[in-house]
């Protein structure tokens, strides 16, 4: 029995084969949980990525439009108020105009926070019935004309004087408006 047995264990082509295929297993097994983590990683990574794009979108899509001209209106030799026409961008969400920021820009000063010539001075202009303007939210349907007080700009806004005014909502990107005053100044001008 032990010659047998001996005779046996010398021949090992057999074993070589079985080594070898719980090496391939291994190798296998190792390979698919890698490839569950570089799965899981990337599933989860692009989730993030889709989060930013959203949160960038939201960020730079301007949530406010310009609706009508930009109407100044003048006294003696300088522009004292502009007022702007805003609606909400078609399928935005609404903005909260109690929050809303006007800053002013020229060639020689910034102005980072532009009054409201008066607390109630925003005129709701509402063509969808649906709306409502008794709370503060400019809706989709509804137009605000606002008047800014520039009388205490230093210099004051003259005649061919380029500018910028920003409307700074809480969310959504800047509306930016650049007009240049006329060679004249008048009391009532429309600037282009």
């Amino acid at each position: 029995m032990s010659r047998l047995f001996k005779r046996l264990n010398r021949n090992e082509k057999g074993q070589a084969a079985l080594e070898s295929a719980i090496i391939l297993i291994a190798f296998v097994v190792v390979a698919s949980v890698f490839a569950f983590t570089i799965l899981s990683a990337g599933s989860a990574t692009t989730e993030k990525g889709e989060e930013a794009i959203y949160a960038g979108l939201e960020g730079v899509q301007s949530s406010l439009s310009m609706r009508g001209a930009v109407v100044a209106e003048g006294s003696s030799d300088a522009v004292t108020t502009v007022r702007l026409t805003l609606a909400v961008v078609a399928g935005n969400e609404p903005v909260d105009t109690s929050n809303l920021v006007f800053s002013y820009r020229d060639g020689s000063q910034y102005v980072s926070d532009v009054e409201v010539t008066a607390a109630d001075d925003f005129t709701w202009i509402t063509s969808n019935e649906d709306a409502g303007s008794e709370d503060a939210l400019l809706e989709e349907g509804e137009v605000l004309e606002v008047a800014l007080d520039l009388s205490g700009l230093d210099p004051a806004l003259i005649k061919n004087t380029e500018f910028t005014i920003e409307v700074k909502p809480t969310t959504g990107g800047i509306l930016t408006v650049n007009r240049t005053t006329p060679a004249a100044i008048e009391a009532v001008m429309d600037l282009r």
